[in-house]
C-alpha cells in the first residue's frame, strides 16, 4: 500500500535537547515497548520536513567555524548548511512513522554539493526527506536528502545526501553504492583532538548523541570512550582544503573506523587532474577513519 505523502514546516529554531531525549526513548528497555515510542515497520515514510526563510546567525557561524577549523570568510563554511538541516533530520528520525530508532543508526557516508558560495546574509529554505531504503551487507541503509534554496525561490544553492546504516540481518551480496574511495596516506599533518571535542561540536550542531559526549555515556552504547562526530571529521578535512575548492564543488566521504577522544588523526590529501582525494587515518597503523574526494561540478 502506498503511504500518504506528508509535508510539514517547522517554525523557528527547534530545541536540540528535547529532540535528543525523544531519540533516546526507543532504545531504553521497557520504554521501547510503549505505543507511540516503539519503532516498527519496514518502510520509510513519505515525509518531507521544511524550514522556511531561515536567517543565519553570524555568531553561530563563527562558533562553528572555530570548532571545525575554518578560517574567517565572507561566505558560509562549505559544510555549515548541515547545521540548518540537522533539526529536520532528527525530526524525521524521531517521527512516529519512522521505522528505526535514531540512536544506534550509524552515519556511514555523506555527499555535499555546493552550487555556489552562500553569503551569511542570505535567507534560506531548507528541506529534508528520507529515501531509498536498500540492503547492505551489515543490514539496511537509507539516505537523508537535504535541499537548500534561496528563500522564496527555486534556486538550489546547496544539497546533501547522508547515508545511514541500520545494522541487522544483511545481504552479503548487496551491491555497493557508487565508486569506491581510494586511501590517501597521511602526509605529515597530525591533529591532536581533545576529550571535550564532541561536547564542543554538540554545542554548535545540536547533535548531543551520548556516544560523542563522555566516556560513561559512550560506554552505555558499547564504545570504550566517546567518539568524534563524523560530520566534524568531514568539516575539519574540508576546512584544511577550503582554499583549494572551487566555488561549485561536490565533496563526498565515507566514515570508516570511529575516532576516539582524546586522540590523534593524520590528514592526507592528493591533488588530481579533476580534484582532490583525501583521508583521515590512524597515525600509527594507517587504518582509515574517513575516505573522501572533492570534485568540481
Amino acid at each position: 500500500m502506498t503511504q500518504a505523502k506528508t509535508e510539514r514546516t517547522i517554525e523557528g529554531q527547534p530545541s536540540a535537547l528535547p529532540t535528543m531525549l525523544k531519540a533516546a526513548l526507543p532504545v531504553l528497555p521497557g520504554v521501547n515497548l510503549i505505543p507511540g515510542v516503539a519503532k516498527k515497520g519496514n518502510a520509510l515514510p513519505d515525509l518531507t520536513l521544511h524550514r522556511k526563510d531561515v536567517a543565519v546567525a553570524s555568531d553561530h557561524v563563527a562558533a562553528y567555524a572555530e570548532v571545525c577549523g575554518f578560517e574567517p570568510s565572507q561566505d558560509l563554511p562549505f559544510t555549515y548548511p548541515h547545521m540548518l538541516a540537522f533539526p529536520l533530520h532528527m525530526g524525521i528520525m524521531t517521527d512516529g512513522s519512522f521505522p528505526f530508532p535514531a540512536i544506534g543508526t550509524v552515519h556511514v557516508g555523506n555527499s555535499i554539493t555546493r552550487h555556489r558560495p552562500i553569503a551569511p546574509s542570505e535567507r534560506l529554505d531548507v528541506s529534508a526527506t528520507a529515501v531509498n531504503l536498500r540492503p547492505h551487507p551489515k543490514g539496511r541503509v537509507f539516505d537523508l536528502v537535504t535541499t537548500v534554496k534561496v528563500a522564496g525561490s527555486e534556486e538550489t544553492v546547496w544539497e546533501s545526501t547522508s547515508k545511514y546504516l541500520r545494522t541487522g540481518r544483511g545481504e552479503k551480496d548487496a551491491p555497493a553504492d557508487g565508486e569506491p574511495f581510494d586511501l590517501v596516506p597521511g602526509t605529515g599533518i597530525v591533529w591532536r583532538l581533545p576529550g571535550d571535542l564532541g561536547r564542543d561540536y554538540a554545542s554548535v550542531s545540536g547533535d548531543h548523541n551520548p556516544i560523542h559526549l563522555y566516556p560513561f555515556t559512550a560506554k552505555a552504547f558499547g564504545f570504550p570512550r566517546q567518539i568524534a562526530h563524523g560530520m566534524w571529521t568531514k568539516a575539519r578535512c574540508v576546512a584544511a582544503m577550503a582554499n583549494r575548492l572551487p566555488d561549485s564543488a561536490r565533496v563526498e566521504v565515507e566514515f570508516k573506523k570511529p575516532v576516539f577522544l582524546p586522540g590523534k588523526v593524520a590528514f592526507g590529501s592528493r591533488r588530481l587532474d579533476d580534484g582532490l582525494d583525501f583521508s583521515l587515518t590512524n597515525p600509527g597503523s594507517g587504518a582509515p577513519h574517513l575516505l573522501g574526494r572533492a570534485r568540481s561540478v
